[in-house]
């Protein structure tokens, strides 16, 4: 197998059982694809299966996952239409950098990071609920917590 390298696109060409002959390396003949690039050929007279493959990154979307723990709600790359239907890019921005400091809600609070490492305690509890960016996240009303920022925050959030 052999494989010649374009721009956007690679090259790629199944031989049956044997190699390009050494002319083949010298460019005597051209293979054009319909993406414009040339690439030199030479199949030794056997029989040969060229085929043009895309080589462009793949796009990779993770599933929305819901958790909810000790009281608090996380939903993990929440579609992009959920986020418009509740007007999150038109809620109020906050950030911090790392550090460690207590906090109560006096408020229902939603939020969502754009940017950010936590780990939440919430008190009584011997278990971190860890958020980052990306994550659509739900504090109830009352709840005090201590929040431990590795990474600094960027969020967006609504208090109901």
């Amino acid at each position: 197998m052999a494989c010649a390298s374009g721009s956007n696109t690679s090259l790629l060409i199944l031989m049956n059982q044997s190699r390009l002959s050494p002319q083949s390396q010298k460019g005597q003949q051209r293979i054009h694809s319909s993406l414009g690039a040339s690439f030199p050929f030479r199949s030794a007279g056997r029989r040969t299966k060229v085929c043009f493959m895309s080589m462009a990154k793949p796009v990779v979307k993770a599933e929305t996952l819901t958790i909810e723990k000790s009281g608090i709600k996380v939903v993990r790359n929440p579609p992009e239409s959920k986020l418009t239907e509740l007007g999150v890019r038109k809620w109020p921005k906050w950030g911090c950098p790392p550090s460690k400091f207590p906090w109560t809600y006096s408020a229902k609070e939603t939020c969502y990071l754009l940017e950010g490492k936590v780990k939440v305690y919430p008190d009584g509890s011997d278990e971190a609920v860890e958020i980052s960016a990306g994550d659509l996240v739900e504090f109830p009303k009352g709840m005090s917590c201590t929040w431990d920022v590795s990474v600094g925050v960027d969020k967006h959030y609504n208090f109901e």
